[in-house]
């Protein structure tokens, strides 16, 4: 792939509003698995569906990202990785994702992924999972 934002450990999600303004997010993110649902060198990472970033994503599927610290705070000389997103909705495809992402962060996910499952018992808020699949343009910005 040749594109070194998918061992950061974290990455600043860069989505666009209908009026073009851009608005970004940390994200953990890791090389999908191969195999279906993914296409080769995809990056992914799981949300809430209905999340903003979602909502953006399905309107406008261009996104960049940078390597970013867990506050979402990018270093002024960061490379900026320009690509395309598309949301996987399939409860295979999302444990397939969540599968990926515990590959790379270990103990931490399935940490956080504990706590997650318990939180989605007690709080009816706390609503479905969609996977993102992102295509990186083999060039960057």
């Amino acid at each position: 792939m040749g594109h070194t934002v998918g061992s950061a450990r974290y990455v600043s999600l860069t989505t666009f509003k209908r009026d073009g303004n851009p608005v970004s997010c940390p994200v953990w993110i890791a090389p999908a698995l191969s195999g279906s649902p993914f296409r080769s060198d995809e990056l992914v990472f799981v949300s809430l569906a209905d999340s903003f970033k979602v909502k953006r994503l399905r309107r406008n599927s261009r996104v960049e990202l940078r390597e970013c610290d867990a506050r979402g705070r990018v270093e002024p000389d960061a490379v900026t990785y320009v690509g395309t997103g598309r949301i996987l909705d399939d409860p295979d495809d999302v444990r397939a994702t969540k599968r990926a992402i515990g590959n790379k962060y270990g103990a931490w996910y399935h940490l956080f992924a504990a706590g997650e499952a318990v939180l989605m018992r007690v709080w009816s808020g706390y609503k479905k999972r969609v996977g993102v699949a992102i295509s990186l343009d083999p060039e960057v910005a």
